[in-house]
């Protein structure tokens, strides 16, 4: 199945010049979400993941479910101000603003092997700031899983770069 079809683009959203890639209709098509989930799973099983970690808040509808399938805990990494308990955080940029994200400071003990989950790859920047946070704690990065890969903007390269395996189930060049 062609996933990217379920994905809609919404130019000029947030802003002008941005092509806003809405992986909300795959979400809701029973059979293109059961697809990803499935592919998600098939790639990454016997990898020995202790932990999914979903960035706010679209990785959290996929890497919730890819967790449930392989049998594995669910960390959230949040937007700051949105977790309860001791913290710690990583700003970083956006293709068009700055963030930061959180991760609680007991959320994976040291050695525990980790897998990144997010709906989208651009920039790079979230998915490293989640990166620097569970390294923070001393965690094992698995890899990096992205429904969807824009490698024109080079943030997949910069994952691999550091040594970190990345998976896209499709991809979306230019425009």
């Amino acid at each position: 199945m062609n996933l990217s079809q379920f994905i809609r683009t919404i130019p000029d959203f947030p802003e002008p010049g941005i092509m806003f890639r809405d992986v909300t209709t795959l979400f809701g098509n029973p059979n293109a979400f059961q697809t990803m989930i499935l592919s998600f799973e098939e790639v990454w099983k016997g990898q020995n993941i202790d932990y999914i970690a979903g960035i706010d808040a679209r990785g959290f509808i996929i890497g919730g479910a890819l967790a449930h399938h392989l049998g594995v805990g669910f960390v959230p990494v949040r937007k700051k101000g949105k977790l309860p308990y001791k913290t710690i955080e990583e700003n970083y940029d956006l293709e068009y603003g700055t963030a930061t994200l959180e991760l609680h400071t007991d959320a994976v003990s040291a050695g525990s092997k980790v897998l990144v989950v997010d709906d989208l790859i651009a920039t790079g920047g979230t998915a490293i700031a989640a990166i620097t946070l569970l390294k923070k704690l001393q965690a094992i990065l698995v890899g990096c899983a992205f429904l969807v890969d824009l490698p024109d903007l080079e943030g997949s390269k910069k994952i691999i770069e550091m040594g970190i395996e990345v998976r896209s189930l499709c991809a979306f060049d230019g425009e």
